[in-house]
């Protein structure tokens, strides 16, 4: 695949009008036109394209992804927005169910500034996890997928990452122990690394590519018996999320 860094902006189209978040269109066209992409990012789940005097920033959330491909290519029928690249590039962002989102700004801090730390951060070690849930009384699956809390930590990683520090979703996070801390931050650190290693899941239709879905322990495996003790799998909703687990291996808090 080509690489879209030193490439300028030549022009950009807009499909759904509630993909681009801010500003208007025209002054989006406007304002990447002539721009150079310097660097490509992430922080938590949004992707960031630095330019020249800007930052674009995508979410893909549900279905969202960001493909590079000759700027004569056939249009994909989900494409909301594309830029124009020069080298006859573009850079389209698909999204099927239009739940994604692109933000255009001077500041990035504007939006990231209140995402919690990234569980990669050397920072953020076992200790600094505990002062955090220590001052919270919230249940540990809605907490864990709160982006102010702990940035990029999705519902199919919470679920893999509670399975194997042996916590029920519903423990109450400022009743854990640091032996217990540890364990959930060693975990988080695991399925993250496995979900980069096997490029993600591909669970339906909408998504390409990956294949931790074949190594799931606990994630749409209702029914289906725990790896380790044979259980079978339960799923229940908290927060309006499915949230899957042993009932063996992560006992029901007292």
């Amino acid at each position: 695949m080509a690489s879209i860094l030193g490439r300028e902006i030549t022009g950009a189209q807009l499909f759904w009008e509630r993909t681009l978040a801010i500003p208007s269109f025209p002054e989006f066209r406007q304002r990447v036109t002539g721009q150079v992409v310097q660097k490509v990012g992430r922080r938590g789940k949004f992707l960031l394209l630095s330019l020249a005097n800007d930052t674009i920033l995508f979410h893909l959330r549900m279905s969202g992804d960001l493909l590079v491909e000759p700027g004569s290519a056939p249009l994909n029928p989900h494409v909301r927005l594309f830029l124009d690249l020069s080298g006859n590039l573009r850079l389209a962002f698909n999204d099927a169910r239009k739940f994604g989102r692109v933000w255009l700004l001077n500041e990035p801090e504007d939006v990231l500034a209140a995402l919690g730390p990234e569980p990669f951060d050397p920072g953020f070690t076992p200790e600094e996890l505990h002062r955090r849930l220590v001052t919270r009384r919230r249940q540990l699956k809605p907490l864990l997928l709160d982006q102010t809390f702990i940035a990029g930590l999705g519902n199919i990683y919470a679920d893999e990452a509670l399975y194997l520090a042996k916590l029920h979703p519903n423990t109450l996070s400022h009743t854990l122990s640091i032996e217990q801390t540890t364990r959930l931050w060693s975990s988080i650190r695991q399925v993250l690394s496995e979900g980069i290693q096997r490029q993600g899941a591909t669970i339906d239709w909408v998504y390409r590519g990956g294949d931790f879905q074949n190594y799931f322990r606990v994630y749409q495996r209702t029914g289906e018996p725990c790896l380790e003790c044979q259980t079978p799998i339960v799923r229940i909703v908290i927060g309006q999320r499915s949230t899957h687990f042993c009932p063996f291996c992560q006992p029901q808090p007292e």
